[in-house]
């Protein structure tokens, strides 16, 4: 299992996915609110997608920062 760390942006105005350099971790930014864990599904989604692997969140569920498992 690979993990990935992750800075989630909720609310925006389009779904994307970057690499941050200078903090060493992606940012994740959904459309969804983060309301009834639609911006988790919506992440895992998003990150499924972008590495093509099944993706899970470890630790951060209710946090802005997020820990990511890739298998």
């Amino acid at each position: 299992m690979e993990t990935i760390s992750i800075l989630a942006k909720t609310s925006q105005r389009k779904n994307f996915l970057e690499f941050d350099e200078e903090r060493g971790l992606y940012i994740v930014s959904v459309k969804s609110p983060p309301e009834n864990n639609k911006a988790n599904m919506e992440i895992i989604k998003l990150v499924s997608k972008r590495f093509g692997k099944q993706a899970r969140i470890i630790s951060g569920k209710t946090s802005k920062k997020k820990l990511i498992g890739l298998f």
